[in-house]
């Protein structure tokens, strides 16, 4: 964890680089740090997955109207203040990808994070973690 799952109307495809948002979205995550300096999500347990909405209704289906959900989901534990910070700054990466698409057709952008406060299991098992967990 953290995950940032984005659902989005297929035809957002056409004029959105989604593969390009995912990897800036990631970035972006790497990128925060929390009052004491420590960054905010690991390296290794970052995902930014994106998947277009096999069936969809949006509003009242008379226009082309897309959509791009997004929902980060985290551990318990940031401060009120990691959280603006994140979601402010992913909402900004999220905005500079999706305007354009904005601008010329009615497109609703959402951002969530949830976090987990009530986990019963979190089972890991990863080779991912130790490539970045190096001291040395």
């Amino acid at each position: 964890m953290p995950h940032l799952v984005l659902l989005y109307s297929p035809d957002l495809e056409n004029d959105v680089d989604v593969q390009g948002l995912c990897r800036a979205l990631a970035n972006n995550m790497l990128g925060h740090y929390d009052e004491n300096g420590k960054a905010v999500f690991p390296t290794g347990g970052t995902r930014v997955l994106a998947y277009p909405a096999a069936h969809s209704a949006v509003a009242d289906g008379k226009r082309d109207y897309g959509f791009l959900y997004a929902n980060l989901r985290i551990g318990a534990g940031r401060s009120k203040g990691v959280h603006t910070a994140v979601g402010d700054s992913l909402l900004e990466v999220l905005r500079t990808y999706m305007n354009p698409v904005i601008n010329s057709r009615p497109v609703g952008l959402t951002l969530q994070i949830d976090e987990s406060t009530n986990q019963v299991y979190d089972g890991k098992h990863s080779s991912l973690h130790p490539l970045f967990n190096k001291t040395s």
